[in-house]
């Protein structure tokens, strides 16, 4: 096969991982506190020459020394856009929305017998009864416990209003009387490229971030002062027009590497013909 054509076939099929990721950005337009995805290309067309100064890079080597090609081009990340979507009112006391970039309510997830923490700007909380129903639980739409300062927030049952306070604080009231049963344990990820989706709406920091840096060098709790409104929900950052504008472009590059594709089959045709 001839590099035109291997650079094009390469290159299609970073493409279609592409409108992937603008087809997923589309369908979560509407998903509360949903941060888009952009995907970075990087160039497979390159030559290094004489490059083997250390021995072991022969080692199960099947190629000549020296040389490095490459064709086409990959898909270099899908890194997450963290701006701040816009606030919808909402009215519903559970209903909260962070005020800052890079901030997170923390989830505690059970997959696959594991548990871990996530993180999410999903703000949409509920209360899910535990305990024979003499207590409920703080918990995302899926179910997964909010954690609070000292883990899942809990409170007896039949109160008679819930409410979340700009600083976290998730106060009950019963009667004449007002309870704090805990605080929202809201983090800001100072290094929020090493967050790695992990379904549902939330992220995990990566294997390979635990590995590089110090949990407190990515992760820092935050606490006090106004970092999130209640009776309100974030919007997706998905910005429609653009997703658009990307999704014609990125159908028109994949049409055009078919199209050279299609091209080099028929100039192979007509020198095979020749005599």
């Amino acid at each position: 096969m001839s590099r035109t054509m291997i650079q094009a076939a390469v290159t299609m099929n970073q493409l279609q991982n592409k409108m992937d990721v603008i087809g997923n950005n589309m369908a979560n337009s509407q998903t509360t506190g949903y941060k888009s995805r952009q995907a970075n290309f990087s160039s497979l067309l390159f030559q290094q020459m004489d490059n083997l100064s250390d021995p072991a890079n022969a080692e199960g080597r099947l190629t000549p020394d020296g040389l490095r090609i490459g064709s086409g081009a990959k898909l270099g990340s899908i890194n997450a856009d963290f701006q701040v979507g816009s606030l919808r009112k909402t009215d519903r006391s559970l209903d909260t929305a962070l005020l800052a970039p890079n901030l997170f309510f923390q989830v505690e997830a059970t997959e696959n017998g594991v548990t871990e923490t996530r993180y999410t700007r999903d703000g949409a909380f509920y209360l899910s009864p535990i305990n024979g129903n003499q207590e409920v639980m703080l918990v995302d739409k899926n179910g997964h416990a909010i954690l609070g300062a000292d883990g899942p927030i809990t409170t007896a049952a039949g109160f008679d209003d819930i409410s979340v306070q700009p600083n976290g604080q998730i106060v009950v009231k019963r009667g004449d009387d007002s309870e704090v049963v805990g605080t929202l344990a809201v983090v800001e990820a100072l290094r929020p490229h090493l967050l790695e989706a992990a379904g549902e709406n939330a992220f995990r920091l990566s294997e390979e971030a635990n590995a590089q840096v110090a949990f407190a060098d990515a992760i820092q709790p935050v606490a006090g002062g106004k970092m999130l409104e209640s009776g309100k929900l974030e919007a997706s950052n998905v910005n429609m027009s653009k997703e658009m504008s990307d999704l014609i472009m990125t159908q028109r590059a994949y049409q055009f590497n078919a199209r050279t594709i299609s091209t080099g089959d028929q100039m192979s045709g007509l020198i095979n013909q020749l005599r």
